[in-house]
Formats: C-alpha cells, sequence, structure tokens
C-alpha cells in the first residue's frame, strides 16, 4: 500500500507514494494498480496516461476502487478518458475560482493566507492588512537594489547590514528577497 496524501494535480515529481507504487509494479510483477478514484491518481490527462502506459509496461492494469472505467474494452477506455478530462477541467476551474478569489480579498485589502505577507500586518479587526512601516522599508529598499542588478544574496547582506531582519529566519534566503522583488525585472 502507498500513500501521497497530496492532490493529484501536484507534478509526480512529488509524487513519491505513486512513484514508490510504480517501481513496485516493475519489482513484484504485480497485475493490478489500484486507486481509489481517477482523479486521485491525477489531475491531468497527459499524467493519467503516463500513469497508466508505465502500468501496462510493467505488466499491470490501473484499476478504480469505485469502478469507473474499469475494463479493457473501447467503452472502459473512453469512460477513463472523459473521467480524466474533467479532472483536470476540474482542477483548472478550482484554481481559476482561487485566483478570482484571491485578487478580490486583495483589492479589498483583506487578509489571504494565516500571515500577512512581508510588509504588511494585520489590522485590529484581524481580517484586513495595512502597511507595516519598517518592513516596507526593507522592501523598498531590496527593489531598488534588484533594480540596480545586486544579486539576491548580495542584496540579503546589504539588508542585514543596514538592520533589516527578515520575520522568522536569522538570515535572508534567496527566494525571499525574490518574493519582495517579485514586480522588478532584473537589469543587467
Amino acid at each position: 500500500m502507498f500513500d501521497d496524501r497530496l492532490s493529484g494535480a501536484v507534478r509526480i515529481e512529488q509524487r513519491r507514494g505513486l512513484l514508490a507504487a510504480l517501481t513496485a509494479l516493475r519489482e513484484t510483477r504485480a497485475d493490478v494498480l489500484l486507486v481509489a478514484t481517477r482523479d486521485r491518481l491525477a489531475r491531468d490527462s497527459l499524467l493519467a496516461a503516463m500513469v497508466e502506459k508505465l502500468a501496462e509496461q510493467h505488466g499491470a492494469a490501473v484499476r478504480t476502487a469505485d469502478g469507473t472505467g474499469n475494463g479493457d474494452g473501447p467503452e472502459a477506455v473512453l469512460m477513463r478518458r472523459i473521467v480524466d478530462a474533467f479532472a483536470e477541467y476540474e482542477r483548472l476551474v478550482i484554481r481559476s475560482r482561487t485566483r478570482a478569489a484571491r485578487a478580490v480579498k486583495k483589492s479589498r485589502s483583506e487578509r489571504i493566507s494565516r500571515e500577512p505577507p512581508y510588509g504588511w500586518r494585520l489590522r485590529g479587526d484581524g481580517t484586513h492588512i495595512e502597511p507595516e512601516p519598517r518592513e516596507q522599508a526593507t522592501v523598498a529598499l531590496a527593489r531598488k537594489l534588484r533594480r540596480a542588478g545586486m544579486s539576491l544574496r548580495r542584496i540579503g547582506r546589504r539588508l542585514e547590514k543596514r538592520g533589516y531582519a527578515p520575520r522568522s529566519a536569522k538570515r535572508w534566503h534567496p527566494q525571499t528577497i525574490t518574493s519582495l522583488t517579485r514586480d522588478v525585472a532584473r537589469i543587467r
């Protein structure tokens, strides 16, 4: 038994359980890869087809516990393709709705995540955010340095030298600097 506890939308490299299950098919000569439902296998039609082909190459078939698309006949193949297409469609719709909801919340200066982004703090109501002056100065300096062509690591060192600290880490991580300067194209 293999478990991912991840969405079927996650890239295959991050799906250790699925990769282990495919490896086990090859090593044990099992004849079935049983998944709860097709959308747990993948929410990408191409990935679902790849997993099916890999299983087939190892002499196994992908089957679902709910029975949808099980079998080898043309109608079962068609059903699997339809279910895979709808799983991908559903993932795209969810992503679209989430982006739209985040944009609305951002336009209202409402909190989007547990922690407000760097440069912002929660207002007393616990729902809306407002600028945090010291962190806003840090963001402004980081963007200025990035526009000047400075590397992410140098920006981190410069911020530390001037007394600007990240919220929860000892040092500035390049990925954090990337987040702060996301809207700035590097000039060089």
